[in-house]
């Protein structure tokens, strides 16, 4: 846990440091792969807690999955659909269901 907590404190000073502009043309993009990957990393500390964790899936899961919203919503502008609404709705509901869960775990242990 320790090691997490200190590459989040290094990303975080990274990103102050040198700030990254994306343009607007990718920001769907990134912003549904930012989400898949935050769905990724909750499940992962879910399956963590409930002593379940396997890094391959983990790790294959979160690339797998950002790459198939930026996918999904590639195509989806490319077809003039707004797909990038669909990702939002499937990718902020797991997170609350991970984040429910992991809150329940808390409760329960303390």
């Amino acid at each position: 846990m320790i090691l997490a907590l200190i590459g989040l404190a290094v990303g975080v000073l990274l990103g102050v440091i040198c700030p990254v502009t994306v343009p607007l043309a990718y920001s769907k993009l990134l912003s549904v792969a930012l989400l898949a990957s935050l769905d990724s990393v909750f499940g992962g500390f879910r399956s963590a807690m409930e002593n379940k964790f396997d890094n391959t899936v983990f790790i294959s899961g979160f690339f797998v999955n950002a790459l198939l919203a930026a996918f999904l919503v590639y195509v989806g502008d490319y077809l003039s659909i707004d797909l990038y609404y669909v990702a939002l709705l499937a990718f902020g509901l797991r997170i609350f269901q991970n984040l429910a869960i992991i809150r329940r775990y808390f409760l329960k242990k303390y």
